[in-house]
């Protein structure tokens, strides 16, 4: 098994319904940021790779066909040095929309972690692949469209695909060469689902 798709798309960009649609048209797993909170092991190697040490990647992900969301999008350009034929989807939305996303999802939730090794393998991932000052609008939204804009200016025309969950199945299956499959696109994670989700994922803070 190996990585066909690489997500280089950030959290709450629609990667939750990314990652069943994968699932779907590759027949294997996607690996997103809910499988770490499952795989504590994995936070080790992310947060070793936050720190500028890469793994093995063949070897970390050889149970998986995709790999999409933080923490592997921050990485995607390693992963795609590392998968050469993989497609590269940027998935995205408007910077605000996301913004407001975030704001009330993945950001609350990373400052409810304290003090585990999650928590700092997240802190670490923003500061050197984001931003550490995810609470400001203006330096997040800044960081959502830099790293969008390296995606658009670095990765290989030939491999990258700009998508939006609203897009559904078509962009995808034509840039895989995969037929559409006869099912309704799965539009999934809203923010009340991500904080029922979350809320009992997350390792509990110290009191």
């Amino acid at each position: 098994m190996t990585i066909r798709v690489i997500g280089a798309g950030v959290g709450r960009t629609g990667t939750t319904s990314l990652q069943a649609a994968l699932e779907i048209l590759l027949g294997g797993r996607c690996y997103h940021m809910h499988e770490v909170f499952s795989r504590p092991d994995d936070v080790t190697v992310w947060h070793a790779a936050a720190l500028g040490n890469m793994p093995d990647w063949h070897a970390f992900l050889r149970d998986w066909t995709a790999a999409i969301d933080w923490p592997a999008s921050a990485y995607w350009e390693e992963l795609a040095h590392a998968f050469p034929k993989a497609l590269i989807v940027l998935s995205h939305r408007e910077a605000e929309a996301w913004w407001k996303s975030a704001s009330n999802t993945i950001f609350p939730a990373s400052r409810q972690a304290q003090d585990t090794p999650w928590k700092r393998m997240v802190s670490d991932l923003f500061k050197h692949r984001f931003t550490a000052d995810i609470e400001n609008r203006a330096a997040a939204i800044a960081a959502y469209e830099a790293h969008n804009a390296h995606v658009r200016a670095t990765a290989p025309a030939d491999r990258l695909l700009e998508w939006q969950a609203s897009e559904g199945w078509a962009p995808l299956c034509a840039a895989l060469g995969l037929p559409v499959p006869d099912i309704e696109f799965p539009h999934a994670n809203t923010t009340a689902e991500f904080k029922e989700r979350i809320g009992s994922a997350l390792p509990a803070p110290k009191r």
